[in-house]
């Protein structure tokens, strides 16, 4: 009877000892609502991406931990997997590294060090609303992984080696390296500029090309109560260059001022008309349990009439997880059939998201 309470005794020291040790998180976000832009028919969409992830640590002693971080993309009005399927299972990021006094370091797939960064100086907080800024203005109309098969979200980089270090006196660097790798891209057809549908024309790519250099991303980021700063330049598959800084402020608690400017050279992929700027100044204010989001950008490309968007919107929090809200925009950019000419999008959006 003593030996079967002391082994008992033993079996709970070790379980409470490894449970401390080591530990693993399920989460999540679901977003829907209803959207209508000009020349659609309202249908259910979202604000934000909706994602299942997994993540957990390990502690290896000596201030040395062990982190993993698993993130499938879903859409919610459907069940699938986001794109129908067409984009990788865990399409947010897959990734395992090792954390310590050193900072951070993981390898496999994630936002780039610019991506990640940039979304903190953006009103939408780099939501893919089409109210928001992230995926357009934001970026100056760049993607990070040109060369990733059809369909895949291309702000992230596969084949990579993740760093953050550790925040010194409110800095911190982050760097992001890929590796010369072919990911089963489709062959780019060489392309002649035009007088309405093409400014710039652009050269061949074959399929399931390498890089001819490694895709990196760099980006220094300083915070302190009431001010943060960024900076950060990127070089992709294509050797497409962008470089981007932003601040924001705090002028009272419960406003954050922002502004974001970037610049993309494109020389080495297009003919002519290469360069890309575009700048958002945007701000958030919470007044009570809400939140008012509002923006204006600019997205300036080289042959083709100017990009101008202005958006609002409105969240209202239910409860710490969960929220209901508003967008509308006005967004002016060139028409798909005439690069000379404006074509107008507004958009309204209502829906409701639920972080777990």
């Amino acid at each position: 009877m003593k030996k079967s309470l002391v082994a008992l005794a033993l079996f709970g020291a070790f379980a409470a000892t490894a449970q401390a040790q080591s530990s693993v998180q399920i989460y999540g976000t679901i977003d829907a609502g209803l959207g209508k832009a000009t020349g659609s028919t309202t249908a259910v969409t979202k604000r934000d991406n909706n994602k299942l992830g997994f993540k957990g640590t390990e502690d290896l002693g000596n201030g040395l931990k062990a982190i993993f971080q698993l993130e499938i993309r879903y859409e919610s009005d459907t069940g699938t997997l986001e794109s129908n399927g067409a984009r990788p299972l865990f399409q947010g990021q897959s990734r395992v590294g090792l954390q310590g006094d050193f900072g951070t370091v993981r390898l496999g797939r994630g936002l780039t060090a610019f991506q990640e960064t940039s979304t903190g100086f953006e009103p939408w907080s780099g939501m893919p609303t089409p109210a928001g800024f992230q995926t357009d203005l934001t970026v100056a109309g760049y993607t990070s992984d040109p060369l990733s098969p059809a369909g895949n979200s291309r702000n992230r980089f596969s084949n990579a080696v993740f760093y953050n270090s550790p925040v010194i006196s409110g800095f911190q660097f982050n760097a992001t390296v890929a590796a010369k790798e072919a990911n089963n891209n489709a062959a780019v057809a060489a392309s002649v500029r035009n007088l309405t549908t093409n400014a710039s024309g652009n050269y061949f790519v074959p399929g399931n090309v390498a890089p001819a250099s490694n895709p990196y991303s760099v980006s220094v980021t300083y915070s302190s109560p009431g001010f943060a700063a960024m900076a950060a330049y990127e070089r992709n598959g294509l050797q497409a260059k962008l470089w981007s800084v932003g601040a924001s402020v705090n002028p009272i608690p419960e406003l954050k001022v922002m502004l974001s400017i970037q610049h993309q050279n494109d020389e080495e992929f297009k003919i002519v008309n290469t360069g890309t700027k575009s700048w958002v100044l945007g701000a958030n204010y919470d007044v009570g349990p809400g939140k008012i989001r509002a923006g204006y950008g600019q997205k300036t490309p080289d042959g083709v009439v100017k990009t101008k968007q202005a958006s609002l919107g409105y969240d209202y929090n239910l409860s710490k997880r969960t929220y209901v809200y508003a967008d509308i925009s006005n967004k002016k950019a060139a028409s798909t059939t005439n690069y000379n000419v404006s074509s107008t999008t507004n958009y309204i959006g209502v829906g409701v998201h639920h972080n777990f």
